[in-house]
């Protein structure tokens, strides 16, 4: 969702030149190879975000490969901290969001987590300051 969402906001802002791969994998290998959760889906499909993704785990390379990588939760980021090669150049914010799945078994948890991560990603985008202004 957080890909989805994030790639969006980069078009909606015309600011696809700046970002190579925008990509989301997970921490651990139990979901590779699946699509997203139905509610997600649903959820980004009335906001009008496109989404499609087969889920894959993080990768000790991804580190070397992303200028960032973001774990949503703080169990996610210790599970990235004990695979970060020394050296990597990707870096994290350290902000967390519930993982929906966890969070709430409703399509209103999901949409939270929508709204939030959308706010989030207009925060970063505005932090980078690409381009004249950079107010997103």
């Amino acid at each position: 969702m957080a890909e989805a969402v994030f790639a969006h906001k980069v078009h909606q802002h015309g600011l696809e030149e700046h970002f190579g791969v925008i990509d989301s994998c997970g921490t651990a290998d139990y979901h590779e190879g699946e699509e997203p959760d139905m509610r997600t889906v649903r959820v980004c499909k009335s906001n009008n975000v496109p989404i499609s993704h087969l889920a894959r785990a993080i990768q000790p390379e991804d580190f070397h490969k992303f200028d960032f990588i973001f774990g949503m939760d703080s169990n996610n980021i210790k599970n990235m901290q004990r695979i970060q090669p020394k050296g990597s150049k990707a870096s994290d914010d350290g902000a967390t969001v519930m993982d929906p799945y966890y969070y709430s078994s409703s399509v209103n948890g999901v949409y939270s987590m929508v709204i939030l991560t959308s706010s989030y990603s207009d925060a970063f985008l505005a932090s980078l300051k690409l381009g004249p202004g950079a107010q997103l």
